[in-house]
């Protein structure tokens, strides 16, 4: 019996249909976890760079703030014609033209020198990477159903908290063990040595990655027609629901569009307080040494991890997404506004760590939501739109908290400010509609 015929739209035999998914996602889902595990190592080892940097190039903390958020505007600039690119010619091809420019434009930040060149190396990193994490979200609704998908983003997403896990303590190794060698700083070699796997991973690429289920040698005939009937059966559902949002000028006219940039905007900028700001957190606490930093830095990566997972795993098995999204936000503004009252070590890093595993999970969370209310191309659309204008986010908040250190030598008041951000983005989270986004 031919698994179309064993299986119904409803899902009947459900053990066959995780058979299928799941192994499909354990082809696919490490290999992107990969990649962006390079690509997210690449992105916020300038916040470990910053202890070498900042001194040896004479910067202000207003000036690191502005470059590491001036990423997000070649990154906003870019977000939604890569991802129609993608909807073109395919994801093996948009991902490693992204990830060979991004390697190489990242080794090359070990030859900066003045605020002006790190401003506009900031912005072409964030030009080349544009399109890599919507364009894998956009790809994982080519393999997934939604009532899987919130699990295997989730997975994805792992790679994030695991580029600060295992990067931390190696970022930390390389600008002390690397320091002086050759003539060149300590922050100098760990740009360049972790440009390096994202450079190797865009040669690989080509071999590793299948496009579409239906070009996939390792699925049967039955479970490749299995996989389209289930997906054309959700975008069959989601149409009925969108209203004519799946034509690009209507996404951006949509008033959905703009309540999810919204949410997007607040879950960003807790993430990158913390993302470009950890390390100097830590060093706040009372660990100075760069090794001390990398290791202790692991810890709070690694609670965001497990929880990332246990949430979405807990969120699919309810089909519920509202609670444990707004929960997510909340925890973030709560660990964030407990790391400046608490005055110990111990105590100021359970703090960050409930931050850190608040704001990985609240975007994971967070991206399960676009794929309910956006079809077909206005999914391309609106999945890059709300990426770029989201994280227009990561610009505000690390440059906020440089201006506020600045000038009053704390990042206290900035780090209420961004709090105050997250409760409001919870807020919203609590008032999507539950038909739409409980499935």
């Amino acid at each position: 019996m031919s698994i179309d015929t064993t299986f119904s739209d409803n899902h009947q035999n459900a053990a066959i249909a995780d058979r299928v998914f799941w192994k499909i996602g354990w082809r696919i889902i490490p290999l992107i976890m990969v990649c962006y595990f390079c690509a997210y190592l690449d992105r916020i080892n300038v916040g470990f760079a910053k202890l070498q940097m900042l001194s040896d190039l004479h910067f202000s903390e207003a000036a690191y703030g502005l470059g590491a958020g001036l990423f997000f505007l070649g990154y906003f600039l870019f977000e939604v014609p890569s991802n129609l690119l993608m909807a073109r010619i395919g994801a093996k091809k948009t991902l490693v033209r992204i990830m060979l420019l991004w390697g190489l434009i990242s080794g090359a930040f070990a030859f900066v020198q003045t605020p002006g060149q790190f401003y506009v190396m900031r912005v072409l990193l964030g030009a080349a990477e544009a399109g890599f994490f919507p364009g894998i979200i956009l790809y994982l609704t080519y393999w997934f159903p939604s009532h899987i998908r919130g699990r295997m983003t989730g997975f994805f997403y792992t790679a994030i908290p695991l580029s600060g896990l295992i990067g931390s303590p190696i970022s930390g190794w390389i600008m002390t063990a690397y320091h002086g060698h050759l003539g060149l700083s300590g922050w100098q070699w760990l740009f360049v040595l972790e440009s390096l796997p994202t450079l190797v991973m865009a040669l690989l690429l080509p071999f590793l990655l299948v496009d579409r289920p239906h070009l996939a040698k390792w699925l049967s005939a039955d479970e490749k027609r299995f996989v389209a009937a289930e997906l054309q059966a959700e975008e069959n559902e989601k149409r009925a629901q969108a209203h004519g949002d799946a034509r690009i000028r209507q996404v951006f006219l949509s008033p959905r569009a703009w309540y999810l940039i919204a949410l997007a905007l607040c879950q960003t900028m807790g993430l990158y307080a913390i993302s470009f700001w950890l390390p100097t957190l830590i060093k706040e606490i009372g660990f100075s040494t760069l090794e001390q930093i990398g290791w202790i830095s692991a810890i709070p990566f690694a609670i965001g991890a497990v929880a990332l997972n246990l949430v979405c795993r807990s969120s699919d098995r309810r089909k519920e997404r509202r609670w444990h999204t707004a929960a997510a936000y909340l925890a973030t503004a709560v660990g964030l506004v407990a790391s400046t009252f608490t005055h110990g070590p111990v105590s100021s890093l359970i703090a960050l760590s409930v931050a850190t595993a608040g704001a990985y999970t609240a975007t994971t969370m967070f991206w399960t939501l676009p794929s309910q209310f956006f079809t077909g191309v206005g999914a391309a659309v609106a999945i890059g739109m709300i990426n770029s204008f989201g994280n227009l986010g990561g610009f505000v908040s690390p440059y906020v908290i440089g201006v506020v250190k600045d000038a009053t030598g704390s990042s206290t008041y900035g780090i209420y400010l961004l709090s105050l951000i997250l409760v409001i983005g919870a807020i919203l989270v609590l008032r999507l509609p539950k038909s739409i986004v409980n499935r």
